[in-house]
């Protein structure tokens, strides 16, 4: 899964039914909470990437004002690919 910064500072919180971990060499310098199946952090600009197994069951995004889609069009951009190799 990538978030993706849009430039405007927001929060987001992710859920799977499995397991999810940050693909970063270091998740508190990103301001990023994983916990078991969950991660929630925030991104203003640039790219944050995790790996899940299972299914993603429930994904939150709002900008700095708490506004989430379709009220905000500043929200970040989730992605979210199935079945990525291991490294």
């Amino acid at each position: 899964m990538t978030i993706v910064g849009r430039g405007v500072p927001s929060s987001f919180e992710i859920t799977v039914d499995g397991e999810i971990e940050m693909d970063a060499a270091d998740p508190v310098e990103e301001a990023t909470v994983v916990s078991g199946s969950v991660a929630e952090g925030t991104i203003d600009v640039g790219v944050q990437r995790f790996r899940f197994d299972g299914q993603v069951t429930n994904v939150h995004v709002v900008d700095w004002n708490g506004n989430a889609v379709p009220e905000s069009s500043s929200v970040p951009d989730v992605h979210v690919d199935y079945g990525v190799p291991q490294r």
